[in-house]
């Protein structure tokens, strides 16, 4: 409840100077459209301030109703579309931004009750296809520089945990974001954005229309109130279906682990693993109805074992909550 309330406070935050945003300049769409990696994240011109996280012009805050597990970081998103252009909205999936558009995405950690900014991921609109760069924030949070080869940062986590976060390398970047060869976004889809931003990104004319389905991915901080399977399966859908769906990185697998999917076996239910090797755990099925303990899904959600855990990337802690969710999905197939 707390991060929740850190979060939503964050939003506003940023929502209010969206409001005033009309004497801050806006993001260089030449940076953006250009081909160079920026060596600063400032080059972009997101930020009318950087180290508050307040956006510059166009620049819209948004937050994910099921958002994807990273150790416990704390993630300020933000959507960016150019002057005269607008994204179009296609059913319940993934919002359709034109050339020029930005997906922004800040990692952070609060210690001792002060937030500290880790890594500032982006994804930009060129012409010729999406890009995706890291960039690490320095000490003095003042500017976040391109981390080409990512880097490993000590966090403690809101469990307490002392880890080494780790900031992906550009080329991990395609490993999640990697669909039939090229890199697109994964999460900006309607289903699991909250009708009143789709709203307000149509009334800011960011958008052609707000999409009639929406929110149909449960909050996350609200999951104790909604459908068990609603739970499990959107939270699956944000965290595993981008590698595990056809044309995706781990479409060997035979999983489709994405919401709109409906045959059991896709899900992996008394399917027999493919291509799984050791971090099968000498389990017969993907997932076993009634039992999470049989459940090779589980299990590997359950490890921090090289070529056992799943996710490989991005995961240095076990998601507890997460892995809850799912497992009461499963005894109640």
């Amino acid at each position: 409840m707390i991060r929740s309330a850190i979060l939503g406070l964050a939003l506003a935050a940023a929502a209010a100077a969206m409001a005033t945003a009309r004497d801050t300049p806006a993001p260089s769409d030449a940076v953006i459209q250009g081909d160079s990696m920026p060596r600063t994240l400032s080059a972009f011109g997101f930020f009318a301030d950087a180290a508050e996280q307040l956006p510059s012009e166009r620049v819209m805050p948004y937050r994910l109703n099921t958002p994807l597990y990273s150790d416990g970081a704390d993630k300020l998103r933000f959507a960016y579309v150019p002057f005269g252009q607008q994204a179009k909205a296609r059913g319940e999936g993934l919002l359709d931004l034109p050339v020029g558009s930005a997906l922004i995405k800040t990692f952070a950690f609060t210690e001792n009750g002060e937030r500290r900014l880790i890594e500032t991921r982006v994804l930009l609109h060129r012409a010729d296809g999406w890009i995706a760069l890291p960039y690490l924030w320095n000490a003095e949070q003042t500017e976040a520089t391109l981390a080409i080869a990512g880097a490993r940062v000590p966090v403690v986590t809101p469990a307490g945990e002392s880890i080494e976060y780790r900031v992906p390398n550009k080329n991990q970047c395609k490993e999640c974001h990697g669909l039939e060869g090229k890199v697109v976004p994964i999460g900006p889809k309607a289903r699991n954005l909250s009708r009143g931003w789709l709203d307000d990104f149509a009334s800011a004319g960011l958008i052609d229309k707000a999409p009639e389905v929406a929110a149909l991915v449960p909050l996350w901080e609200e999951r104790a109130k909604a459908p068990v399977d609603a739970v499990a399966r959107g939270y699956l859908d944000v965290n595993c279906a981008h590698c595990h769906r056809p044309g995706a990185t781990a479409s060997n697998s035979g999983l489709d682990l994405r919401w709109e999917q409906t045959d059991p076996k896709a899900l992996g239910i008394m399917k027999r693993p493919v291509a799984a090797g050791r971090g099968a755990g000498d389990l017969l099925f993907g997932v076993v109805p009634g039992h999470p303990e049989q459940s090779i899904l589980t299990y590997r959600m359950g490890s921090l074992e090289g070529g056992v855990a799943m996710p490989e990337l991005g995961k240095s802690t076990i998601d507890k909550e997460g892995l809850g969710a799912v497992e009461r999905w499963i005894r109640g197939l």
